[in-house]
């Protein structure tokens, strides 16, 4: 059998300098879908820091960069709104990516150390697909104003506290 040394060392050397991640094409950016029923939805992502990323409607995608920073990934408010409905939020942070843990498998402390955490590819979204569906639209009171409803007093903002009678038996 005739092993070829030289071609044996550049497999390992390329092994040990190159990320488990990064080799299995984990991107700096990864998709995220999001998708509502019913469709046309406001979207607003924002990342940790409160910074606007995206703004748009349902259905649609959007390519999110994973990495906030040297071992530290990105953290995602997706608020999807649609008139008439209670607002949905949806936290999305990023995991460590499978791919990253090959890097102690195979030995690629390069790899492991460096090149994933330093383009991000150490890093997955914790999920790809954000679908919410809305609860029935919320429905205007209208009353008569004979009408007599009974709340509690934490229903009623406390701005309005001034503007209550009591009543005395």
């Amino acid at each position: 059998m005739n092993i070829n040394y030289k071609s044996l060392l550049v497999l390992i050397i390329s092994m040990l300098l190159m990320g488990c991640a990064t080799v299995m094409n984990q991107h700096v950016a990864e998709s995220l879908t999001i998708r509502s029923d019913p469709s046309q939805a406001n979207v607003i992502i924002e990342d940790e820091t409160g910074v606007k990323i995206y703004e748009g409607t349902t259905p649609t995608f959007v390519h999110l960069v994973k990495k906030k920073g040297y071992f530290s990934g990105k953290k995602y408010s997706v608020r999807i709104r649609k008139e008439g409905y209670e607002d949905k939020l949806v936290i999305v942070d990023t995991t460590i990516n499978k791919w990253y843990i090959g890097n102690i498998v195979i030995g690629g402390v390069i790899g492991f150390l460096v090149i994933d955490p330093i383009t991000g590819a150490m890093w997955s979204l914790s999920t790809n697909d954000v679908n919410v569906t809305f609860d029935e639209p919320k429905r205007p009171l209208l009353l008569n104003p004979d009408d007599i409803i009974i709340v509690t007093l934490q229903d009623i903002p406390l701005d309005l506290h001034h503007k209550l009678i009591p009543i005395v038996k």
